[in-house]
């Protein structure tokens, strides 16, 4: 007997091939039949007109607090997501001594845009290990999880504090491959690494102070676990891209691996640096590295307010200060005339140096702790017009009134070419990542990737066929990442599926909830469309009823374990 079938639905084994219709049983947590299924089952799913799919994976998440506390990684099940990989940006939660917890949090916190007071109160921190923090999550687990080691951690591991002054020995370079071979050997799929991101006192992260003979020397460690490498690399500059893109090229022949590096994003500010970048990964790949990029679907939309420092403001140091002074001393300076023209001068002068191009005179006022109908969902721009002050002045004025409960909104940033974003979507050697999900949680959405991929590019710009948007997600990531048994369905794969109308999937729109530890909300993205998703064979979250109490998520594994 089967344990569930499901029945009449338009089958995208993940493989690219044409769709079909027919069913699929399940016994356990193993796909046993495909195609005409016959027989009694315990539990039957009716999925007339609806997609049956792989479960999607997403391979660049920040879920490694998150999933301490939320085994389910809410709401990435919502979004048909059935595997993530966390530990992305050299940060991960393990190996880690105790004497380096407060550091790694300020890190994370900065890096990440995770509310202290979630953090802490979140956090049992009864690990060290790399084995011990998967023993800590896996018992939990909604979710499939197949994580990466931070590369910064292996060094603060290994160095101490030396790991933010100085290069490496060639003893430490030996017991980092030692470390390293622990955490693959423990669970661990890969090594995650920066060349770009900065720390809670404005200081490169440790895997940024690496020679090219460190990260060697880590490859080789991957190449003998059969490891991956995935790494931001700086996203920003086409120059400094195509080096990077060449040396990661390097580490892949000389070590048999492959590597990832993410986001590849598309903006108006440098419209020409994607395509130098994808030329230079075509000549890679033509000479046999395995270099894979990997691009967000979806546009940014950034929240911003003046109680901490974010993202929005990392390259206004004037705001940026402001935010980290305490309360009262933050509202005496934002009610100083001196200290507001500093302000202002610096948002006239405002150039984010990522690729992206903000003009806060777009910014919106999004959430108020005193809602005030003549304010809300108002552009920034206008109500400075109205008042006859600076758009720095509305903002901060704004605040003030509202005790600095207001939250302002920036949205649709970047990805403005819908037809250019398409092609390269659907370009074979695009993967698709680089979501951020259970980061920026205060900031802004970091959800939603995987069902505008089918609204947009599948449904309206028609720039990719259902059959490779649903690859993209699946068989191609699995594929790159090694995992065992998923990506696929087929008879013998593990039975994590989602069913989904492919008329109607699509994001919802960005809401704030209160679920976090401690006192404070994050921003999150339901999805419409989404019907069913199944977890190793048990059936996890339905559009209907919600989440069931089921927790079979694992730590996935790689065929080379």
């Amino acid at each position: 007997m089967l344990d569930l079938l499901i029945r009449n639905g338009l089958i995208c084994d993940g493989s690219g091939a044409p769709a079909f219709h027919g069913d699929v049983g399940i016994r356990g947590d193993r796909i046993v039949a495909l195609g005409e299924v016959t027989g009694p089952a315990r539990e039957t799913i009716d999925a007339n007109g609806l997609v049956v799919a792989p479960g999607f994976i997403d391979p660049h998440t920040h879920y490694d607090a998150q999933l301490v506390w939320d085994g389910l990684a809410q709401p990435s099940l919502e979004h048909g997501v059935t595997t993530v990989m966390p530990g992305n940006c050299s940060l991960s939660l393990a190996p880690l001594r105790p004497e380096h917890r407060e550091l790694l949090g300020a890190t994370f916190r900065k890096i990440e845009e995770m509310p202290k007071q979630a953090f802490d109160a979140g956090l049992s921190w009864t690990w060290q290990t790399f084995a011990e923090y998967l023993d800590a999550i896996r018992g939990g687990l909604g979710v499939n999880v197949a994580p990466l080691v931070g590369h910064s951690l292996l060094r603060l591991w290994v160095m101490g504090e030396d790991a933010r002054e100085r290069i490496a020995t060639d003893d430490e370079i030996a017991a980092m491959q030692a470390l390293l071979a622990e955490c693959l050997a423990a669970g661990a799929v890969g090594m995650s690494g920066s060349w770009v991101d900065i720390d809670h006192e404005n200081r490169p992260v440790p895997a940024r102070l690496a020679e090219p003979r460190e990260l060697d020397a880590l490859c080789a460690t991957l190449g003998a676990h059969g490891g991956i490498l995935q790494i931001v690399p700086e996203f920003y500059d086409a120059d400094l891209l195509c080096a990077r893109i060449d040396l990661l090229a390097d580490f892949s022949r000389r070590h048999g691996i492959a590597t990832t590096f993410s986001p590849l994003f598309d903006s108006n500010a440098a419209p020409e640096l994607v395509g130098i970048a994808m030329e230079r990964v075509r000549l890679q790949t033509a000479h046999g590295a395995r270099v894979t990029p990997q691009m967000q679907t979806r546009p940014i939309d950034l929240s911003f307010d003046l109680t901490a420092p974010m993202s929005t403001f990392a390259t206004l140091p004037g705001w940026w200060a402001m935010t980290l002074l305490p309360r009262d001393e933050k509202l005496t300076q934002l009610r100083d005339p001196a200290v507001r023209a500093k302000l202002m001068a610096e948002m006239d002068d405002f150039w984010m140096p990522i690729g992206l191009q903000i003009d806060f005179a777009d910014a919106y006022v999004k959430r108020m702790g005193q809602d005030d109908p003549a304010l809300m969902g108002r552009r920034i721009g206008d109500i400075a017009a109205e008042r006859g002050c600076h758009i720095a002045e509305a903002i901060i004025d704004i605040a003030l009134a509202d005790d600095l409960a207001t939250s302002f909104g920036l949205d649709g940033i970047g990805h403005n070419d819908s037809a250019k974003i398409g092609g390269l979507l659907a370009d074979p050697l695009m993967g698709i990542g680089a979501g951020d999900g259970g980061a920026h949680v205060t900031n802004f959405a970091t959800y939603g990737d995987t069902a505008y991929l089918f609204s947009r590019y599948v449904r309206g710009e028609r720039a990719l066929s259902l059959e490779l948007a649903v690859r993209k997600l699946t068989h191609d990531v699995a594929t790159l990442w090694g995992l065992r048994h998923r990506g696929l369905l087929r008879p013998g794969y593990a039975a994590d599926l989602v069913l989904f109308d492919p008329d109607t999937v699509d994001r919802g729109p960005e809401i704030a909830v209160d679920d976090l530890p401690g006192d404070g909300f994050r921003y999150i993205r339901r999805a419409t469309g989404i019907e069913h998703v199944i977890v190793n064979g048990t059936p996890a979250y339905s559009r209907e009823q919600g989440y069931t109490a089921a927790r079979t998520g694992r730590i996935a594994e790689r065929v080379a374990a």
